[in-house]
């Protein structure tokens, strides 16, 4: 069929050459079309591609340069990764249809094509960065679903996994693994993402044991996170916890992780001697978090902010 759109790797000299005209051509004219943007010198710089290429040369994990065919013709590229290692995660930089042959649905043609060729090299999901309304439309047609931010705070799409994998939860070891998600849950509630001083000292009191961060996962990945910070009841004169940053990333809801993570957060505190574990929430979480076995009213909490 000359209308069916093929997906190939750039290997040879020339299709790798092609593969960089435009992508510098893209970047300049679509994605940093002022000529003074500070990005836009980066990302037509030397450096930039030379980064690049070393993910695309490295054993584990090789960033792909891809070209899309139809009937003889490159009609556009995409640069992606899948991540073994994260459970079969395939990550898309960059995806574009050259102007001269966009319209009539070729952009959905060619996503899909790239989804299926993903899927074809051991993908299980896909997940995307989504600054702008156009590009969160786009690929919502495509079944993505927004899904929080990344730690600097740019909004992510997921296409979810096929097969639904029940969760586990543990106590958060890996800090890099805590960022994206408290950055969701900030975004959720309003808040801006942590800056790097507020990241140090959130480090700080994870390691000084002040505050404990729990995370569930669907095999390697974390979903969601909730925390514990540890204070002192003199009613009972005995240990209690907070808990807080609760947030289950949306393409991974109405799965039990909430339950899941929850119960993790209520052993943890029994273990610890705890007397009670509280949360503050708003009227509308109540019947939420009585379900997840917060019974007991205590009032009406209230801060003055210093």
């Amino acid at each position: 069929m000359t209308n069916q759109i093929t997906v190939l790797e750039a290997e040879s000299q020339k299709d790798t050459a092609f593969f960089w005209e435009q992508l510098h051509a893209y970047h300049a004219r679509d994605i940093f079309p002022d000529s003074d943007d500070e990005d836009r010198a980066y990302f037509l710089s030397e450096q930039y591609r030379a980064q690049i290429q070393t993910l695309h040369d490295r054993k584990s994990n090789p960033m792909h340069y891809l070209l899309f065919q139809r009937g003889g013709q490159q009609i556009g590229f995409a640069l992606t990764v899948i991540y073994g290692t994260e459970d079969g995660k395939q990550f898309l930089l960059e995806f574009c249809v050259l102007p001269e042959f966009r319209g009539h649905g070729t952009g959905c043609a060619c996503a899909q094509a790239l989804l299926d060729w993903g899927y074809a090299h051991g993908a299980a999901f896909f997940e995307l960065n989504a600054g702008t309304e156009n590009r969160r439309r786009f690929w919502s047609r495509l079944g993505f679903v927004p899904n929080g931010r990344d730690r600097w705070g740019v909004p992510l799409m997921l296409l979810p996994p096929r097969e639904r994998i029940n969760v586990t939860a543990e106590r958060l070891t890996n800090i890099d693994e805590l960022w994206d998600l408290e950055s969701g849950f900030l975004d959720e509630i309003g808040e801006e993402p942590l800056d790097e001083e507020k990241q140090a000292r959130l480090e700080q009191a994870i390691a000084d044991g002040q505050i404990t961060f729990f995370a569930a996962k669907r095999l390697n990945r974390p979903v969601g996170i909730c925390s514990v910070s540890s204070c002192f009841s003199t009613f009972c004169c005995k240990r209690s916890g907070i808990f807080d940053d609760f947030y289950v990333e949306p393409a991974f809801r109405h799965q039990g992780v909430a339950r899941t993570l929850a119960a993790a957060a209520q052993e943890f505190c029994r273990m610890q001697g705890y007397a009670s574990v509280t949360v503050g929430c708003a009227d509308c979480d109540t019947a939420l978090y009585r379900a997840l076995g917060f019974e007991t009213r205590l009032g009406t909490m209230l801060a003055c902010d210093l």
